[in-house]
């Protein structure tokens, strides 16, 4: 069976699906491995590593679309669908409810369709969980651009000339992304702050170092999987009061809040932002979801009333060398899990494959896309 490594066209995409001890592992799993030349560059990987693992190198991007299996950080776009071969099978972070043409276009074409972002949040599936190893990055890289940005110190120093209190910083979203920008900023020596709709992440918060605040909710807030879902409007007002109050007292606040993981509520403000201290800054880490600032700008930094706010996209792919790691390392494991016979099974009765399956056959198999698909023809 032949699988096939595309170069990312996306804008600004740096990352690569496969790194080349990867590739060496399907090999010796029994898969032929070819990868477009040059995919591997912008992330630190170079055509000889990929040589040097039995990696076949193609010159012609069509080569590696018209394999068996083709693997991608990113949802394919029209002309590279048009070049999959009917049958074949694609895996890699899909983003469905976000790309919902380039699903409508697989289900025409007779891809299979894997999406590692819609895999299940269980124990067994960990390995293979992309959105979690690259929100991993991305509160990592948040917490640092805050710090680049404020224009004081983190930590508590003791100098010569007196005593420099500590950073303030509110993380808003406890789950993957907000916990390691806590773990980041308490590293730094920040005085941390965390708050999350999910009661249950408490001990989370408490455990890398941060003071959790939050709201008795009248209903529970949990979508379960790790995944919060919208508030009650009652839930919603009494979440504003404690959000603008912590706020007010920051020097930094960062948002991490998806539904679903996927959707950004808005939950800072106008008002709220105004009511910050001068020279205060946001870090607005739900942007590609459309972001948690209601003055954030998807992919621009702005300054609203002394505040500066920091809306960046594609986090991961600023830290492109272990970004590709682990989400090489992520869609090995699917694969690997599912191999017989030197080949990939598709098994819709195991979980995982079942959870992250978009299409099949012709049609959307997941149910959420589907409905989004639906609402969107009528």
């Amino acid at each position: 069976m032949r699988i096939g490594i595309p170069k990312e066209t996306t804008a600004g995409e740096r990352r690569v699906a496969l790194v080349p001890e990867s590739g060496k592992k399907l090999i010796q799993a029994g898969y032929e491995v070819s990868i477009e030349a040059g995919a591997g560059a912008a992330a630190g990987f170079a055509d000889a590593a990929y040589h040097d693992a039995g990696v076949t190198l193609e010159s012609d991007p069509g080569a590696v679309h018209a394999t068996d299996l083709v693997l991608k950080v990113n949802a394919p776009e029209q002309h590279e669908i048009a070049g999959m071969r009917p049958g074949c099978i694609y895996l890699g972070s899909l983003m469905p409810l976000r790309n919902l043409e380039a699903v409508r276009a697989l289900a025409t074409r007779g891809v299979t369709a894997f999406s590692t972002d819609a895999i299940p949040r269980t124990t067994r599936a960990q390995s293979m969980d992309t959105l979690s190893s690259m929100a991993n990055i991305a509160g990592y890289k948040g917490a640092l651009l805050a710090a680049a940005e404020l224009g004081k110190y983190f930590p508590m120093l003791m100098t010569a000339a007196g005593m420099v209190p500590p950073a303030r910083v509110f993380v808003i979203g406890a789950a993957v992304a907000g916990l390691q920008a806590i773990a980041t900023a308490r590293r730094l020596g920040a005085n941390v702050f965390a708050t999350d709709v999910r009661p249950e992440v408490k001990e989370q918060i408490e455990s890398v170092g941060a003071k959790y605040v939050g709201i008795e909710l009248k209903d529970t807030a949990s979508a379960g999987g790790g995944y919060a879902k919208e508030l009650t409007e009652a839930d919603r007002a009494r979440q504003r009061e404690l959000l603008a109050a912590q706020c007010a007292q920051s020097d930094v606040v960062i948002t991490t809040a998806l539904i679903g993981g996927v959707f950004a509520p808005q939950l800072i403000s106008a008002d709220m932002v105004k009511g910050m201290r001068p020279g205060a800054v946001i870090v607005d880490l739900a942007a590609d979801g459309g972001g948690n600032c209601e003055l954030s700008r998807p992919g621009d930094t702005v300054v609203e009333h002394g505040i500066t706010i920091l809306a960046p996209l594609n986090l991961a792919a600023t830290m492109p060398a272990h970004a590709s790691l682990l989400f090489s390392r992520n869609l090995t494991a699917f694969v690997q899990a599912f191999t017989q016979d030197k080949a990939f099974r598709v098994d819709f009765t195991d979980d995982i494959q079942q959870g992250a399956a978009i299409t099949h056959g012709g049609e959307v198999k997941h149910a959420r896309t589907r409905d989004a698909l639906q609402k969107v023809a009528t």
